[in-house]
Order: structure tokens, then C-alpha cells, then sequence
């Protein structure tokens, strides 16, 4: 999470996190298209322009609040996208790839930018701005794929669990969803969240990313 809110830190975070979101999102609506559901594409969700995935509250206001209270975490969320569950070819399990679509264009990111690192470090490339930049992509979309995947809607994860459980329970665990929101937000300043999710989740697919790409690094 952001705790320096100078100009050089956010500038050396915008670009990764602009980019984090809008992909996150768009990812959703591309994998939900391409299993029966065309309404994100119809209303322009499947995009990479930033501006339609912001929302006024997540993405701007709650974020803006907790910078001028010196909060020490910065969380938000963009505009949902918007899937038509009963229109996708099989919706049970079909919801399942569509929610994991956000958190895996993420990891995808991370690597892209695990990539990028070693290519500076590897041709010597001393450029602080690039390597900073380098870092806060890897590091931002291992912060988006871990928190997104914390079983509780409206995140990720919550849908995902709630497509693998029965029926009657699904719907029980749904009607999370309204509530979900406060709830991570309570688990995150409790630090519930960060000791036994965030900071074991992250440091494991940091791994994961590091020995994917351990043979580009054996090259430099």
C-alpha cells in the first residue's frame, strides 16, 4: 500500500496501479463475452481507457478521505463491471473463470513487470524512476490479486466461493454482499486481513513470480 503520498511516489505508483485496475476490470468483461455475456461490452467496460472504470466513491472519494486522514492503508475499488450471470453458457461454473479473469490479468501483470526489472538490471539501467516503477507494478498487482481473491463479496473471491457452494447456502452467502465492503474494510484496520491473508498470500506468489521467471534471470 501507498504510505508516501509525495509526488515522486505517486508518480512512480500511478502508472502500474492505473494500469492494475483498468486491465483487472476490462478482464472481467473480456471473460465474461467470451463465455455468452455480452453487457459489459455493450456499455464499453471492455476497455483499457481508465475513465470507464472509475468510480466516484472507491475510486476517488474513499481513497481521497484516507490520504487527508494520514491513514496509513490507501484501499478503494473501481466501477464493478457488469455480468449478466444467467446468460453465460453455464453460469455455475463459467462465474467461476469470470471472477478469476480480474485477480489473473493481475498476475500476469506482475510478471510483465517482473520481466521489465530484469531487463533494466540485466543491461544496467540505473534509471531509480524505472526501477521504482518496476517495483510498484509487481508489488500493486500482487496487493490487487491476493485482496481480490479474500472470499467475501462483492470481491473476487466471495463470487468464487459463492459458485462452489450449494445452491441454498450460495444464496445465504450472498446476501453478504451489501455489507461486504464495510467488512473488509473493518478486517483490514483490525489487521485481520493483512497478518493471515494479505502478507502470507502476497509473499507466495511473489515467489511464484520469482521462479517463473528465474530463467530470464540466469540469462542476465
Amino acid at each position: 500500500m501507498i504510505t508516501d503520498y509525495s509526488i515522486q511516489a505517486v508518480a512512480i505508483n500511478a502508472i502500474p496501479l492505473i494500469f492494475a485496475i483498468t486491465i483487472h476490470e476490462a478482464a472481467h468483461g473480456y471473460a465474461a463475452r467470451l463465455f455468452g455475456d455480452n453487457t459489459a461490452y455493450m456499455l464499453g467496460r471492455v476497455s483499457l481507457n481508465p475513465i470507464k472504470h472509475i468510480d466516484p466513491v472507491g475510486t476517488i472519494l474513499i481513497p481521497l478521505l484516507l490520504i487527508l486522514s494520514g491513514s496509513p492503508f490507501l484501499v478503494g475499488y473501481a466501477k464493478p463491471v457488469p455480468v449478466n450471470f444467467g446468460r453465460l453458457r453455464n453460469p455455475r461454473i463459467d462465474s467461476i473463470w469470470v471472477a478469476l479473469a480480474g485477480p489473473g490479468s493481475n498476475f500476469i501483470q506482475a510478471l510483465i513487470w517482473a520481466i521489465f526489472l530484469i531487463i533494466l538490471f540485466g543491461f544496467d539501467v540505473n534509471e531509480r524512476f524505472l526501477l521504482a516503477m518496476a517495483q510498484a507494478g509487481i508489488t500493486w498487482n500482487l496487493v490487487l490479486l491476493v485482496f481480490n481473491l479474500f472470499p467475501l463479496p462483492p470481491l473476487d473471491g466471495g463470487r468464487i466461493l459463492a459458485s462452489l457452494l450449494p445452491a441454498r447456502q450460495s444464496i445465504a452467502f450472498g446476501k453478504l454482499e451489501p455489507y461486504g465492503f464495510f467488512i473488509v474494510l473493518a478486517l483490514i484496520f483490525t489487521g485481520v486481513i493483512g497478518s493471515f491473508w494479505m502478507e502470507p498470500l502476497t509473499a507466495f506468489f511473489k515467489n511464484v513470480v520469482y521462479f517463473v521467471t528465474l530463467p530470464l534471470q540466469m540469462l542476465f
